[in-house]
């Protein structure tokens, strides 16, 4: 059984409902169907609901059972509106203004959605840029307690692999903080690896990834990577992390052995952390599309509630895996 497989599974067990907010991409209906007939989630869609049912008709997709809320017909309107002058009115969000947002903005409808408690989780960014899923989210939903900065990861399912977890990653940041310090970075490998636990079910082994490995190389950016170990290490005790590592060296018990003889996590890691977003956007896409791995994501961590990202080269295929993946997370919250 795949990795998603499971992850579908767990879905299925405890059916969550995810908003869809962005009904006018063709990706979007065909995941909707795929995602009723495989009994994942519950979906919301908002939008028109002649339009959305038009072009469910025109691809040929059953999507019996899907509620879809407009928000020129919504009965909950005027408090999803108070919702929004709430919780932005110290920012100057007046209640004219919430009220046109949300008649227009169905990504912020989404998110107020999940914040009233209609709605477990959203998936979005098929059409949309991350900033533009994330802004809402943030502004809304806010931080979960306890957490020092919302980042991305990708879940990576790598085809007969022998590294990782029977080949399943987890890539951070890959979506988000385009320079994180070296506190961000550690507080970045803390969130990934209980997202690692949740998602994955394994124990989380870190690298934190350098063109360096313990001292081969010397530069500001391998001792960013080094101060980040040190503060993983003093502010999560918990945590299984080592670095800096070469990404042959976190992967290869041979090169590990060579490399850094005596780490836990060289040679082992399953949850790697990516020194930058160059480093990390550039490396999912490499395993995926010359690995031929299947990722899901970006997911966020950090939030409240789940809100997750979509990649806007993503599939049919990965809206599906990534609405599960938002349904085990609220399992969760």
């Amino acid at each position: 059984m795949s990795y998603i497989d499971i992850i579908k599974d767990k879905a299925r067990a405890d059916k969550k409902t995810i908003v869809l907010p962005e009904t006018n991409d063709r990706r979007t209906l065909i995941a909707t169907a795929h995602i009723l007939e495989e009994d994942i989630a519950n979906i919301v869609m908002v939008g028109n609901e002649e339009k959305i049912m038009d072009g469910a008709r025109w691809l040929e997709l059953d999507l019996t059972g899907i509620e879809v809320v407009d928000p020129n017909k919504c009965d909950k309107f005027a408090e999803y509106a108070n919702i929004l002058y709430e919780t932005r009115k110290h920012k100057g969000m007046t209640l004219e203004k919430a009220t046109e947002i949300l008649r227009t903005d169905y990504l912020t409808f989404g998110v107020v959605m999940v914040k009233a408690g209609d709605a477990d989780g959203m998936v979005a960014g098929a059409c949309h840029a991350t900033a533009d899923t994330l802004r809402p989210a943030l502004q809304i939903l806010k931080t979960a307690p306890g957490t020092k900065l919302v980042s991305g990861f990708f879940i990576m399912d790598v085809p007969d692999c022998e590294y990782g977890d029977g080949g399943t990653f987890l890539f951070a940041d890959c979506g988000l903080n385009q320079d994180p310090t070296s506190e961000e970075l550690a507080a970045i490998a803390d969130s990934s690896a209980k997202s690692f636990k949740v998602l994955v079910g394994s124990r989380p082994v870190v690298a934190m990834l350098s063109h360096s490995t313990k001292g081969s190389a010397k530069h500001p950016l391998v001792d960013k990577v080094a101060k980040a170990v040190e503060i993983a290490h003093a502010e999560y005790p918990g945590l299984v992390v080592d670095g800096e590592l070469q990404l042959d060296a976190a992967l290869v018990p041979a090169v590990a052995k060579s490399k850094a003889p005596g780490s836990e996590v060289a040679g082992r890691a399953n949850v790697l952390i990516f020194p930058n977003l160059d480093c990390g956007n550039i490396g999912y896409k490499l395993v995926q599309r010359l690995g031929k791995a299947e990722a899901y994501g970006p997911m966020l961590q950090g939030i409240a509630k789940p809100v997750n990202d979509l990649s806007r080269g993503c599939s049919w295929e990965d809206i599906v895996g990534v609405v599960a993946l938002t349904a085990v997370q609220a399992q969760l919250m």
